[in-house]
């Protein structure tokens, strides 16, 4: 891989450690090349699981009200990440505006979670093998500009429906290995209903790397990566600072993702016709509440590419 053209791999990066260490700072949810067994277990296998998970999430929810109803983002949302030897995890608990209904049934979907996913500034194309689980998605990830397909880097992982009951739901999406080093993707969503019309969400994901992917990324930390942060705030000698490093990647993708679950529920009340315009609009303005840490590019220049990018997904 560390042949490719640089056209194929180019994003901030120039020398194969400086790409490797972009493509992890895009992998949030969505990095993995390697194939995941497609007869993964239906969701009644996990129903055990389901009734330890539901009542599990909804005492982080009572655990978590403080900090939910009063924070920095200005909006009802936890952040959290951890790093350990060899595999960081973000995590971003939050009470969405929306029904649980509405949130179970557009999470069952890997179409709609593609819909989904194509906000992210980095996605250029997403397609599901089938609109049920367990389902295979095929990604292209690239740079932050237009780009051809063929020059974007070709990702494949799983969907799998883990629990879908009336008061719970848990969808995953995983790969055991990736390139250059990384590995072992979990994403998790879990979500459970509130009172008033509301759901709580719990988004997780975590990877690993290894010797390759670790220098990789420090590489990038070092030159393109360097001054990028997350949103935790970390005691620095006598003052605090946001976290910087391994940690802030991976907060910062936690946070685009997050709130492109965010913009695709807030579209769903509108016309089907203005949905997309609605979520690339909520996507954009949300990430720029937070520009020290999320800002890429101006408004325009992202909703030329995304409506680019959207109509050439629907082609396919």
């Amino acid at each position: 891989m560390h042949n490719r053209p640089r056209s194929r791999w180019h994003t901030e990066a120039m020398s194969p450690l400086r790409r490797l260490g972009r493509h992890v700072l895009l992998c949030g949810w969505l990095l993995c090349a390697a194939h995941f067994p497609a007869n993964a277990q239906a969701p009644q296998a996990s129903a055990a699981n389901a009734e330890s998970g539901a009542p599990a999430l909804l005492e982080k929810h009572a655990e978590l009200a403080g900090q939910l109803a009063q924070n920095a983002y200005r909006r009802p949302l936890f952040l959290e990440s951890t790093e350990n030897p060899n595999v960081v995890t973000g995590s971003a608990y939050a009470v969405l505006n929306s029904p649980f209904a509405t949130v179970s049934g557009a999470f069952k979907s890997p179409r709609r979670w593609c819909e989904m996913l194509i906000l992210h500034i980095n996605t250029k194309y997403c397609h599901a093998s089938t609109d049920e689980s367990p389902s295979l998605l095929n990604m292209h990830i690239g740079k932050k500009t237009e780009q051809q397909l063929e020059d974007a880097f070709a990702l494949q992982f799983s969907y799998r429906l883990a629990a879908s009951l009336p008061d719970y739901l848990a969808a995953n999406l995983r790969s055991d290995k990736g390139p250059l080093g990384t590995n072992n993707y979990r994403i998790e969503l879990q979500a459970v209903p509130l009172p008033g019309g509301k759901t709580f969400m719990h988004l997780r994901y975590s990877y690993g790397y290894g010797v390759a992917g670790r220098l990789a990324m420090q590489g990038y930390l070092a030159t393109a990566g360097s001054g990028k942060v997350g949103f935790t705030r970390v005691q620095r000698g006598n003052t605090t600072a946001f976290v910087d490093g391994m940690r802030g990647t991976v907060e910062r993708n936690t946070m685009r993702y997050y709130l492109a679950i965010e913009a695709y529920l807030a579209s769903l009340d509108k016309p089907p016709a203005q949905q997309l315009e609605a979520r690339l609009q909520h996507w954009f303005d949300a990430t720029e509440q937070y520009a020290r840490q999320l800002h890429e590019v101006d408004k325009e220049s992202y909703l030329t590419m995304k409506r680019a990018e959207y109509q050439r997904q629907q082609a396919s």
